[in-house]
């Protein structure tokens, strides 16, 4: 697929040794961001490979927090890391943009332009060149056709939507403390569609963030009268992806806070302020969040020629190359992989894309000693839940249960080991002793 328009901007500023192999990485997520450091941090520091990383973001918060940020028990503006000075830290080069095309015949990529807030050019449109090109673009939301889903609900796949609805839900408090009026059905009320991993612990988030709030003098809302969290799934019970008994006892604990759950219900409208389910049933709410599946990027479908699936994810070989290019790789959720000896592709969770970007390290070194690249071998870690402040429960390597104090630590520890990777162990110790010592004067949640 080839542009007069891209064909004559192609980007030649580079101080690379022109004769180094060339990586580009499209997606600053976990495992984009994962590879990108750990390539840097060796190859990159020794002058062995030019390594550039493409995210149209500037800033990185990991995903599966999202819903803290949207709850308010996370900060954004202090939790996230910028890719600018970290891509100097860890010797790569960091471009910002998004990908939209791509021309395998050049080995190039082309770029959209940068805009800013004021609809003003930051960088106009460019072409990336490669040698190995790793996509690792992640999932959104995937609102299946829904009917109003994108006027009036907010998915959480991004930071800024998380932020969004952070001051939807600040300013519903606010308003509905300074009114005169009795509240109008389903005001302070939220539907959360979708009771994956995202949705279960947005439920548990709300519920504790929404009542923290009444400590900082919002005294005309009764929060136990007034606040009611809907949770929707169509499936027939929440968390359809992990066991069973995971789910049971995370339904006790959310019931238990008075968590609303309709399970085997498929919504079939999002309208202003409700919900309409395939009952016919309306559900009245001021704030709607959409968590019901995920889709690949769009611009991914027809990529000049590569393999999708029917949700755009790119369909990749065993070794993690894409199934009509060699040099091409997708890794994370844009990345649709079927073991030897499976039947179901991995399945899109940040341990799925921890372990390909490690793999993928070894796989590029093995690219330029010109050996054949070994297989991904998948290993299924456990899954954990945070419910907040409540309670957190799991099950890891398959039959170990876990549950309070242990099982969080273990949630907070894939954090962690994700800044680790990031940062270095030095950095990662000191940054937690800092924010134990100052958590102790800041805010319980996010007030603005």
């Amino acid at each position: 697929m080839s542009s007069p328009l891209y064909d004559s901007i192609t980007e030649t500023a580079s101080t690379d040794d022109p004769s180094l192999h060339r990586v580009l990485i499209v997606g600053g997520g976990a495992g984009g961001l994962r590879l990108t450091s750990l390539l840097g941090a060796s190859l990159g520091r020794r002058g062995k490979l030019s390594i550039t990383l493409l995210d149209k973001s500037r800033i990185h918060v990991w995903k599966p927090l999202l819903h803290e940020i949207a709850s308010g028990s996370m900060d954004s503006e202090t939790d996230s890391l910028e890719l600018i000075g970290h891509a100097r830290r860890r010797h790569y080069r960091y471009r910002i943009g998004a990908m939209i095309g791509l021309n395998r015949a050049k080995r190039q990529i082309h770029v959209a332009p940068s805009v800013d807030e004021d609809g003003q050019t930051v960088i106009p449109p460019r072409v990336l060149g490669y040698d190995t090109l790793v996509i690792a673009v992640g999932s959104m939301s995937n609102d299946f056709g829904t009917p109003g889903v994108s006027e009036h609900a907010i998915a959480l796949d991004t930071v800024e939507q998380a932020a969004r609805f952070n001051r939807r839900m600040i300013n519903a408090c606010l308003r509905a403390n300074a009114q005169y009026e009795p509240l109008r059905p389903g005001q302070l009320h939220c539907a959360i569609v979708g009771a994956g991993a995202t949705g279960v612990e947005l439920a548990a988030e709300l519920h504790k963030s929404m009542r923290d709030l009444a400590s900082y003098n919002l005294d005309n809302i009764d929060f136990d009268k007034h606040i009611k969290i809907e949770l929707i799934e169509a499936a027939p019970r929440i968390l359809p992806a992990l066991p069973e008994s995971l789910a049971t006892a995370t339904t006790d604990v959310l019931r238990g806070l008075g968590v609303n759950i309709r399970t085997g219900r498929r919504v079939t409208a999002v309208r202003a302020g409700e919900v309409v389910l395939d009952t016919g049933e309306v559900v009245p709410a001021e704030l709607i969040v959409w968590a019901a599946g995920i889709k690949a990027p769009d611009f991914l479908r027809d990529l000049d020629g590569l393999e999708t699936d029917r949700i755009n994810r790119l369909v990749v070989r065993p070794t993690l190359q894409t199934t009509r290019d060699n040099d091409i790789f997708a890794i994370g959720d844009c990345a649709d992989c079927v073991l030897p000896g499976t039947t179901e592709p991995l399945p899109p969770r940040a341990q799925t894309a921890y372990q390909q970007a490690d793999f993928m390290v070894k796989a590029i070194k093995a690219r330029l000693r010109g050996e054949p690249l070994s297989q991904f071998k998948y290993r299924d870690l456990g899954s954990l839940v945070s419910l907040a402040d409540y309670d957190t429960l799991g099950i890891v390597f398959q039959n170990v249960k876990l549950q309070g104090l242990i099982a969080r630590l273990a949630y907070r520890s894939l954090h962690k080991r994700h800044l680790q990777a990031l940062h270095g162990s030095f950095k990662v110790g000191l940054d937690t002793l800092v924010k134990t010592i100052t958590g102790r004067t800041e805010p319980r949640i996010k007030l603005h």
